[in-house]
């Protein structure tokens, strides 16, 4: 099979909007972008960064904030942006994502606050203490397989090439480690190479912290702030995503993602509610 190119593969597919009128873009959210029947929150933020890039001056974002209100279903969706502000080096903008309930009315899914920039126009100095995660050649490492079946809707599985860490794959088979780690190879099943608005959706793809925990079943984002520092370079990216606190019924997931050039390219923190078992 062809591998796919940035600009036509499942996820550009999934991601696509179509604009109807200045700020105002409708959207087809993928039935195979879910997790237990629900569109991911960073395939979400993924569609969100497309629309206000070609909303804003702007075309690459730089810093994502997302607040998740209701959970988005597949199905059609319409986003709409407002220009916050518009600067030499760096716009704002807004997104809201609307799906319409079997009642009627208008309910609004997510809320996107966001700055934009030209990450090709960034100088060349870096100055950083952060070292790649440790994770062993991608032929050592576990595919999405292991174990049994996770019950439910897993579509979105089938859309990436994950492999995971050893380390952190204990919980598949019943012996977490109760760190709160997961690391893994991070790649697009039919090929693609990473880019910006990829990166959205790559910060919140692995399987969550809590399972490392313990615990079981549905994670649900209530914040997530993404930073892209660089453009990816082509190739498998490394995902390292820890935890060190959860209380009161929610836990904090910290996300690096590593390109095959050994640079930082993407940070990410995210709120989320611990599963209820």
């Amino acid at each position: 099979m062809a591998q796919a190119s940035i600009g036509d593969s499942e996820f550009d597919r999934g991601t696509a909007i179509t604009l109807r009128e200045p700020g105002v873009y409708d959207a087809q959210l993928s039935p195979g972008w879910t997790i237990m029947n629900v569109a991911n929150g960073g395939y979400l933020l993924a569609l969100m960064g497309r629309a206000l890039g070609d909303a804003l001056p702007h075309s690459d974002p730089f810093a994502v904030s997302a607040h998740y209100l209701t959970p988005s279903t597949p199905g059609p969706a319409v986003v709409r942006t407002v220009t916050v502000r518009t600067g030499r080096t760096l716009s704002t903008g807004q997104a809201s994502l609307f799906q319409t309930a079997e009642d009627g009315r208008e309910v609004e899914r997510l809320r996107v606050i966001a700055s934009y920039g030209e990450l090709d126009a960034l100088p060349d100095d870096v100055r950083t203490a952060a070292k790649p995660p440790a994770i062993p050649p991608l032929e050592r490492c576990v595919g999405t397989d292991v174990g049994p079946p996770p019950p439910g809707d897993f579509s979105m599985l089938d859309r990436l090439a994950m492999r995971i860490d050893p380390a952190t794959v204990g919980w598949a088979v019943g012996a977490p480690s109760g760190q709160g780690d997961m690391r893994a190879w991070f790649e697009f099943a039919d090929g693609r190479d990473p880019d910006p608005y990829s990166l959205l959706l790559t910060v919140d793809a692995l399987p969550p912290t809590s399972f490392d925990l313990g615990l079981k079943g549905w994670t649900p984002t209530v914040e997530l702030t993404t930073h892209i520092r660089s453009r990816p370079a082509p190739g498998p990216l490394r995902v390292a995503i820890t935890t060190r606190n959860l209380a009161g019924g929610f836990l904090e997931e910290d996300a690096e993602v590593w390109d095959s050039a050994d640079r930082l390219v993407a940070q990410s923190r995210q709120l989320a509610r611990a599963p209820r078992e």
